[in-house]
């Protein structure tokens, strides 16, 4: 309880020294550089308020839980044929590395002309940035795999889905969970820059408004409204995960 209490004190005393740092640029730079704590306030809870902000909120949710289940089951499925394959993932390993080291903006126009302006270009954008960085975990979550349990199933006569799931998928769910966290940020990224270059609706369409408008203070509250967003999600699935975790641990301790 007291370790508790202090963690609290930190943040408290952490996000005090953050809001007098940010007051303090604010009055150094000017209102038209920086929005002052009080007018981000205002506007939060002004966008809050308002009708149309929640069908934006409501066209970026459809799109990132498309985008981040596809990415997910996409990735997972073919991180581990990957995995299992070694020659098949020794040859297309270094492929996905690159595609991901390339600025993923640059392939929009493509992404557009294929699947024209609306949600189904923003799940394309966002599956485009969550699928890879899963694939490579969960292969090589499978790759570190000890090869004796594929054995094992080529001796129990398995069939590979048997395998799959029976062997592959609990020897490397600690991996794959991890992924999960990871897999979700990115196509949360990916969704909004779509949204920021070429949509009609959702919060990025809402950030670039502001951009345009050098409205700083919507600006700053729709900035702070994500990251408060991804901070619950990403803690939600990691309170999940470590449950999941925690029990399958126990599970096999106990035999």
């Amino acid at each position: 309880m007291t370790s508790r209490l202090t963690y609290a004190g930190d943040i408290f005393a952490v996000g005090l020294v953050g809001l007098v740092i940010w007051q303090g640029l604010h009055w150094a730079l000017g209102a038209g550089v920086l929005a002052s704590p009080k007018n981000v306030c205002a506007a939060l809870a002004e966008t809050l308020t308002h009708a149309g902000f929640w069908e934006h909120a409501s066209a970026t949710l459809r799109a990132l839980a498309a985008a981040s289940v596809l990415s997910l089951l996409g990735g997972i499925l073919l991180g581990v044929l990957l995995g299992i394959a070694l020659t098949a993932g020794a040859v297309f390993e270094p492929i996905l590395v690159s595609f991901y080291a390339l600025p993923k903006v640059t392939l929009y126009p493509l992404i557009l002309l294929t699947f024209g302006l609306g949600l189904s270009a923003k799940v394309a954008f966002g599956v485009l940035h969550g699928l890879i960085p899963v694939c490579l975990m969960t292969m090589n979550g499978v790759r570190q795999m000890p090869r004796a349990y594929l054995r094992s199933a080529r001796v129990l006569q398995l069939t590979p889905m048997q395998t799959t799931l029976h062997i592959v998928m609990p020897a490397v769910l600690p991996t794959i969970l991890s992924s999960v966290r990871l897999g979700f940020s990115l196509s949360l990224l990916g969704v909004l820059i779509g949204e920021m270059f070429a949509a009609k609706a959702g919060l990025g369409f809402l950030i670039m408004n502001a951009i345009a408008m050098n409205d700083m203070a919507t600006l700053l509250a729709l900035t702070f409204l994500l990251f408060a967003f991804a901070i619950f999600v990403n803690w939600a699935l990691g309170f999940m995960i470590n449950r999941i975790i925690v029990r399958r641990l126990g599970d096999a301790a106990n035999g």
